[in-house]
This record gives structure tokens, C-alpha cells and sequence, in this order.
């Protein structure tokens, strides 16, 4: 497990974010990008760039969208 602390003080200023193929063209999506030096994604807003970006480690990342795209997410 990524230590959280380390994992936000990575600066993203340089980092290439990344739009969903099926975004539409209103300008309601997210972005991801690699966190530098880290297995981990970034996923921010992308109308609100400036708001601090959601960290967390890559694995977990895929292991949500998969069980979001087969309807298998369960609720805590």
C-alpha cells in the first residue's frame, strides 16, 4: 500500500493528463494521469482542474473501473 502522504506530495504540474475516448464534447469528464515515481493514478476533474486530483494506486484504480464496467460493484 502507496503511504498516502507521499503519494499527495508528488507535484502534477508536469504530468500528461488524459481524456476517455467517450467523452462528449460538453466538457463533463475526467482525466487520469501516472503519478510520478509511483504505481498510482491521478484522476481530476476536468473543468475544475485547479481542485486537488484523487490519488490512489493503479491497481485499485483498475480494479474499480473493471467492476463498474461488469455491474459488480458492491456498496460498503
Amino acid at each position: 500500500m502507496i503511504e498516502t502522504n507521499r503519494l499527495y506530495a508528488v507535484p502534477l504540474d508536469d504530468v500528461r493528463w488524459h481524456k476517455s475516448s467517450y467523452t462528449a464534447n460538453n466538457g463533463n469528464c475526467v482525466e487520469i494521469a501516472a503519478v510520478p515515481g509511483f504505481p498510482a493514478i491521478a484522476i481530476r476533474d476536468s473543468k475544475n482542474p485547479e481542485i486537488p486530483a484523487l490519488r490512489s494506486d493503479a491497481d485499485q484504480v483498475r480494479s474499480f473501473v473493471h467492476a463498474l464496467a461488469a455491474g459488480t460493484l458492491e456498496e460498503a
